[in-house]
């Protein structure tokens, strides 16, 4: 797996490339493509770093697995490519963004327009066997997730990051409160948006907090 991200993502990640941890990854990743249909196609397993440069991070949303069905996955969490069916929870977030700022939802699932605006869109673990749901969790990918929120939590100041569900709250728990907001709520899943993510505001709260630090809000 030729690693292949964005210069200042690179800079600040490249300890992680070196340690025994990736170069297991690596091979375990590069033997899965030769052998199975993996999502997202290869080059784009970094797609959520090289549309999002270190500087240019204002919000983080903290997704768990990519969609391991045909041609969904493009390496942004909860962001499916153009003309595909949006999944469940999309359409939960929409639906939030709908109640909570006045926004319709849009024509397509695509969120590469929040990525280019500031949004890291993150999964957990960047890659997944077709119709394998979690196949490649544990494989180091969360190790290497874990070190890009953290050299992101501690070399910058007011982020936004959003965490859905108790996986994503348990991955940015070591985040400072004091030096960044967290928004916190239930997924977006069917399962569980009723059980407080409908109605949790992330999206205007989010705008509100960047503003009041001088930063552009997003164009949700």
């Amino acid at each position: 797996m030729n690693v292949q991200i964005e210069e200042s993502w690179k800079a600040r990640l490249e300890p992680e490339f070196e340690k025994d941890y990736f170069h297991t990854l690596t091979d375990f990743v590069r033997e899965e493509y030769t052998h199975y249909p993996i999502y997202p196609p290869g080059k784009l397993i970094f797609n959520a770093f090289n549309l999002c440069p270190f500087d240019k991070v204002k919000v983080v949303i903290i997704g768990q697995d990519p969609y391991h069905g045909p041609g969904q996955a493009h390496g942004l969490c909860f962001s499916v490519n153009d003309g595909v069916r949006f999944p469940p929870s999309l359409i939960n977030i929409f639906k939030e963004i709908k109640d909570d700022i006045g926004t319709d939802a849009p024509s397509t699932g695509n969120l590469t327009r929040w990525a280019e605006q500031g949004v890291l869109l993150l999964n957990a673990t960047l890659t997944v066997r077709a119709h394998q749901a979690g196949s490649h969790q544990n494989r180091g990918w969360e190790t290497f997730t874990d070190a890009a929120i953290r050299v992101l939590a501690e070399q910058r100041e007011h982020l936004v990051f959003i965490l859905w569900g108790s996986y994503a709250q348990r991955k940015g728990a070591f985040i400072d409160r004091n030096k960044h907001l967290v928004l916190t709520s239930a997924h977006p899943s069917p399962l569980s948006a009723y059980n407080g993510f409908f109605g949790n505001k992330h999206f205007s709260r989010a705008n509100t907090y960047l503003k009041e630090h001088g930063e552009q809000e997003i164009a949700w």
